[in-house]
């Protein structure tokens, strides 16, 4: 738990009809990303909706949110994962958005899905850190530059695949300092989160 400003990945899974009762945060931006199902959202400033698969949440918490998540279905399970990453600065005032990211934008490629300016359509993130997103078949691979101090964090979500010579399976996570780039090679359909932090 807790690299550079990336504080946790929570990966769960719901059952139908169950979730997380209201609770509150404060001086957080968490990133809800559904790999299956829908998760319904709601929040005390005034966000709400059901995020599925392709859709990125971003709340920030700043000066403190209440919130709650349930399975959105009666008869399906809900897989996502919750990103929490330390804030630059405390206190801000709550917000909420949510995009969608259609697979084309992901597929063979790495998509921006959260960064500090809202480049490339992304969700807008109050820290120096930036978000991407791919679907990979078998055999491909994508290249990733780090800038000179910039550090990174490599998550699969699903699938299976190689970082350099090591090989990282579903739920399993790498911290990367020192190096200029990254090559991520799918040994069978996977999807991965890559985040770039300072």
């Amino acid at each position: 738990m807790g690299f550079r400003a990336l504080r946790v990945i929570n990966e769960d899974r719901v059952a139908p009809a169950q979730g997380f009762g209201t609770h509150g945060h404060r001086d957080m931006e968490i990133l809800s990303y559904v790999l299956d199902g829908g998760l319904a959202h709601k929040d005390s400033s005034g966000g709400g909706g059901v995020i599925r698969p392709g859709d990125v949440q971003r709340m920030s918490a700043g000066t403190g949110v209440m919130h709650s998540e349930f399975n959105a279905s009666r008869t399906d399970p809900v897989h996502f994962l919750q990103i929490w990453l330390v804030p630059d600065r405390r206190g801000i005032a709550p917000g909420y958005e949510q995009k969608t990211f259609p697979p084309e934008q992901r597929q063979g490629q790495l998509r921006l899905i959260a960064s500090p300016d809202a480049a490339d359509g992304s969700l807008k993130i109050h820290q120096d850190a930036r978000v991407y997103t791919t679907l990979l078949g078998k055999g491909d691979s994508v290249t990733h530059a780090l800038a000179p101090g910039r550090h990174a964090w490599v998550q699969v979500a699903r699938g299976k695949i190689r970082l350099g010579d090591v090989t990282l399976s579903a739920g399993d996570g790498a911290a990367i300092s020192e190096e200029s780039s990254l090559r991520l090679t799918a040994d069978e359909p996977s999807e991965v989160l890559l985040f770039d932090l300072a």
